[in-house]
């Protein structure tokens, strides 16, 4: 059995690759996201941000980390999911805007499982209108920018955004 467990996590496991830099970005980026919620002036510590980050930081290189996909498909299903909102609200509703954005966003080359997740929010926890422009655009914008910088400017840091050159 140990040895089962063994190899499971070692064939199925991650291996985290971040520096103590990371896990301050990270926690310097939660920290931003509590004060906003704190001063009311949003609902901005929701859990698909969580997972925004943790994607950039874990996996820059792959799709669903890439510029494009991260602003787009997270606007874009907070906005699905703001839609969705206007016909009710509760479970049932949160369900049919995740599916919603889920199309949408595949539909639209912009896949990002947090984006999917975010399509939830407008209809549980009603954070205005104006969610998706307010909140999550400056959120995502922030986390990639911040990303592409840290990118830049740390040695060891994870290299991000996957380069447009090799694109096919």
């Amino acid at each position: 059995m140990g040895h089962l467990c063994s190899t499971v996590v070692r064939c199925w496991g991650t291996k985290p690759t971040l520096r103590l830099s990371g896990y301050l970005w990270v926690a310097a980026m939660f920290g931003v996201l509590a004060v906003l919620e704190a001063n009311r002036i949003g609902v901005f510590l929701v859990p698909p941000f969580a997972a925004t980050l943790t994607i950039l930081m874990l996996l820059p290189e792959t799709p669903v980390a890439q510029p494009y996909a991260v602003i787009v498909g997270s606007v874009c299903g907070a906005a699905v999911g703001m839609g969705v909102s206007f016909f009710g609200s509760g479970l049932g509703t949160a369900v049919l805007a995740m599916i919603a954005a889920f199309v949408v966003i595949s539909l639209i080359h912009a896949y990002h499982p947090p984006g999917v997740a975010l399509a939830s929010i407008p209809v549980l926890l009603h954070p205005g209108h104006w969610f998706p422009l307010l909140v999550v655009l400056p959120s995502t914008v922030a986390a990639v920018g911040s990303a592409v910088v840290m990118s830049k400017w740390l040695r060891g840091w994870p290299v991000y955004p996957k380069s447009l050159r090799n694109c096919s």
